[in-house]
């Protein structure tokens, strides 16, 4: 089905005649929460493994889709998650995850493959990266090479295996386009890495989401890696400067020198665009060798409609409508970041895990409940933090400099939230709408810290904003820390919740004009501006 051209999600696959129970892993990923709505509309039945299930819950598609807790690296929940599945997707990859991750992805690939066998799986489908040929496997990217070794795992176990290899993904969201995007759009002159003359096939998301759903219905004699990939060979130059075309901007020009190491480079993409150097690094480490498909076999058993797979200027300009209407679905940043904390905050006043320190605000509002969430619920991104624009961005950019994520990550929705969103460095981890938004940092800190903003009744029934900043110091060099930026939290802290307030107090005055007096009064203005 391709009814709704201008998404770059929507795929083309025909219902199943067979319902299959379909097992999920990494759905709260880019290509993972993307892929569990297509399979319900193929007809199946999904089960999602997540090791934090309430990340789903907001997902537009949760209530038709089972939930599970559990982690690919613990053998007695991934059992638990195979129970009564047909098909097993393993979308986990540990991207920019720190050293030991090769262990990590082996041994995890191993128990899913086994446990798959145990519990009578019909087929494992794994989407991982292009190689290229005739290259030694110790010369490739450490993460190319533990995407390799994963999925000769999954050739190598009973259970028949698809094994989807792509290269570069197009799609709203994907970190590779916006590692594009920002580098082209912000850089007119670039001294750009020699890798930019390496060819590479890139591939539109929605192909991608195509060759998974039907891979979940190949016949059983197939075990085989597939390459995926679009109808276009390009260089990264070549991407480049048909990204500018596409996007309406002048000829960019690009002046490839050879002393830029991957690591440099990788640098280089942190500090111009919102991908972070750890997750740069292995996205250029992998450009360093051509890599091009040999073959387009999977066409016999996921046969392409006419136009598809689609070519590189189209799935470019699916993806720039999507950024432009504010329509993606999921991000580069919708996944975990490797190191970021993940304890959920303590609701026991004295926790017994050490120190928990607090700043607390709370000020009347002369606006409605929806008024202030709505401020709120908007805050980050574009529209900031309502205090101090420049100890916020020093803050981001010391983030990114000791490797962090910094502050432009921004948001996937510039009106809407939902737990387990990215928002800057922070990550949505609670929202209760009207009521509550919970975000936890996701910063390089020496400790945990959690931001809460309330929306309240006060006791003369007026609207009451509240706001709450929380911090569970690591060691003698959290308490540190605490105290030297404590005399900057009624800068930082207090002019957040002034300005919030006056916002959403404004945000009433201008809803007052939308009524009809309020157009009259426009009217006459526009009438005297005329004459």
């Amino acid at each position: 089905m391709d009814t709704d051209t201008d998404t770059d999600t929507d795929t083309d696959t025909e219902h199943s005649a067979e319902q299959l129970h379909c097992l999920v892993t990494g759905a709260s990923g880019y290509i993972g929460g993307r892929l569990v709505p297509q399979l319900l509309e193929a007809g199946h039945r999904v089960r999602c493994m997540a090791r934090s299930p309430g990340k789903l819950r907001d997902y537009p598609w949760a209530a038709a889709a089972e939930t599970v807790g559990g982690d690919v690296t613990d053998a007695e929940s991934v059992a638990a998650a195979m129970r009564g599945v047909d098909v097993a997707y393993y979308l986990v990859h540990s991207l920019g995850s720190g050293s030991g991750f090769e262990d990590t992805d082996r041994r995890a690939a191993r128990i899913f493959a086994d446990r798959a066998h145990a519990a009578g799986v019909r087929r494992i489908v794994y989407l991982g990266g292009l190689t290229p040929q005739d290259v030694p496997e110790h010369d490739l990217s450490p993460h190319l090479r533990s995407r390799a070794e994963v999925g000769r795992i999954f050739l190598g176990a009973p259970v028949p295996a698809t094994v989807l290899r792509a290269a570069v993904v197009i799609g709203s969201g994907s970190a590779s386009f916006e590692m594009l995007r920002y580098l082209t759009e912000r850089l007119p002159v670039m001294v750009t890495p020699s890798w930019v003359h390496t060819r590479t096939q890139p591939i539109g998301v929605r192909d991608v989401l195509r060759y998974l759903v039907g891979s979940a219905t190949m016949p059983t004699d197939v075990d085989r890696a597939f390459d995926i990939g679009g109808p276009d060979v390009l260089t990264y130059r070549e991407m480049m400067r048909r990204y500018a075309e596409v996007a309406g901007l002048r000829r960019r020009i690009i002046l490839p020198v050879p002393v830029l190491t991957p690591r440099l480079s990788s640098h280089w993409v942190g500090l111009v665009t919102p991908v972070p150097a750890s997750i740069a690094r292995p996205l250029t480490e992998s450009l360093r060798h051509e890599v091009v498909c040999h073959e387009h076999d999977i066409a016999r058993y996921v046969p392409d409609p006419p136009g598809r797979p689609l070519p590189f200027d189209e799935a470019l300009a699916l993806a720039l409508r999507r950024v432009r209407e504010a329509q993606v679905d999921t991000r580069w940043s919708s996944a975990a970041v490797p190191g970021a904390p993940s304890d959920p905050l303590p609701t026991d006043p004295d926790w017994a895990g050490g120190s928990l320190y607090e700043d607390e605000r709370q000020l009347p509002v002369e606006a409605s409940r929806e008024a202030l969430w709505k401020v709120i619920e908007g805050i980050g991104g574009d529209n900031g933090w309502y205090s101090f624009p420049l100890a916020w961005a020093v803050r981001g950019w010391l983030d990114r400099f000791v490797g962090g994520v910094g502050l432009r990550r921004g948001r996937r929705d510039a009106e809407r939230l939902r737990v387990g969103d990215s928002l800057d460095f922070w990550r949505v981890e609670e929202i209760e709408p009207l009521q509550l938004l919970r975000l936890r940092a996701e910063m390089r800190l020496p400790g945990l810290a959690w931001l809460e903003m309330y929306v309240e009744t006060g006791a003369d029934g007026g609207t009451r904003y509240r706001q709450r900043a929380l911090f569970h110091p690591r060691g003698l060099l959290g308490h540190v820390y605490w105290w030297s930026v404590s005399p900057f939290h009624a800068v930082v802290f207090g002019g957040m919740a002034r300005n919030i307030t006056q916002a959403a107090a404004k945000g009433m005055s201008a809803r007052g004009s939308a009524s009809p007096a309020g157009r009259i009064r426009r009217s006459r203005r526009r009438r005297r501006l005329r004459r």
